[in-house]
């Protein structure tokens, strides 16, 4: 799900770029430097996920986690997507330095609404627990198909069936991720509990 060079309009590019470098110094202001640990474990799971590719039909798809490292990191998932991302274009090609900033902000924006809407349902229950979790691995990979498919749109409208089949290659790894948060952070609770946000830090 990442954005390649020379697919984006200038003002998409640019508008990208200043919204992740916002997101991405409000990150820094607000990590809680006695959990950077947390933050570059998370960032590396993220960095990995993307290398395990499920074919499905015509197209790959791949796990992303976002939204697991959005739930327990907050706003600090900017800069650990950011890393992560940036990696990935060095090392690997996947999307683009140019589409950086969007690609970061495709990732992102689920990542902080999982925070938020999930987030404050985590711990209560063991049955809370996972149906929060799954609902955010689910719907942080729609939210990030989604957002992927208006910066296209919005680049050239010709993009819309494109935007429709990346939507569609991805409703498994929905699922799939979304079952996977969810025993991630149940299992999570039970060993290491200290890795969940503090109460208040929302």
């Amino acid at each position: 799900m990442h954005i390649s060079e020379g697919v984006l309009s200038g003002p998409v590019m640019v508008s990208g770029f200043v919204l992740a470098a916002a997101g991405t110094a409000l990150g820094l202001k607000k990590i809680d430097y006695d959990r950077i640990v947390h933050v570059a474990i998370l960032a590396s799971a993220f960095f990995i996920a993307s290398l395990i590719h499920i074919n499905i039909g015509p197209v790959s798809a791949h796990l992303i986690l976002n939204g697991i490292v959005g739930l327990l990191l907050g706003w600090a998932a900017f800069p650990a997507i950011l890393t992560a991302l940036l990696l990935q274009s060095i090392f690997f090609q996947y999307g683009g330095l140019t589409a950086l900033g969007v690609n970061v902000m495709i990732m992102a924006i689920p990542a902080l609404l999982s925070y938020y809407i999930f987030g404050p349902f985590i711990g209560r229950s063991a049955r809370m627990t996972f149906i929060a979790s799954f609902l955010t691995g689910f719907m942080s990979i729609l939210l990030s198909a989604l957002l992927l498919g208006v910066a296209l749109w919005i680049t050239e409208e010709n993009f819309f069936e494109t935007c429709v089949a990346v939507v569609s290659a991805h409703v498994p790894v929905m699922i799939i991720e979304g079952v996977i948060t969810g025993f991630c952070v149940s299992f999570l609770i039970k060993v290491h509990p200290e890795i969940l946000p503090k109460a208040g830090e929302r």
